[in-house]
């Protein structure tokens, strides 16, 4: 049985809050003492965010039911936003 349109939104945006708590937990609690740079928190919280703009896209935006070239094209954005971020951090 499928789920109702109204379901799958309200799914949607408890999943967005546990991933967004969860994000928060990583930046705060992650260590103690003087803020230093930690690698795998970085990516973390750019792989987070990459996840959620995609649902966001998907879901609140309507780009699940677009034409296939506005479905490619956000994620080819999204895809060379998050390399861009993961460069510029590593860099």
């Amino acid at each position: 049985m499928p789920i109702s349109n109204h379901t799958r939104l309200l799914l949607t945006w408890f999943g967005l809050s546990a991933i967004t708590l969860l994000a928060w937990w990583l930046g705060a609690h992650h260590s103690s003492g003087p803020l230093k740079p930690n690698v795998a928190v970085g990516l973390g919280a750019i792989a987070i965010t990459a996840i959620k703009v995609l649902v966001i896209m998907r879901e609140f935006m309507d780009v699940r039911n677009a034409p296939a070239r506005l479905r490619f094209g956000s994620l080819g954005l999204l895809v060379i936003f998050v390399v861009a971020m993961t460069l510029a951090y590593l860099w």
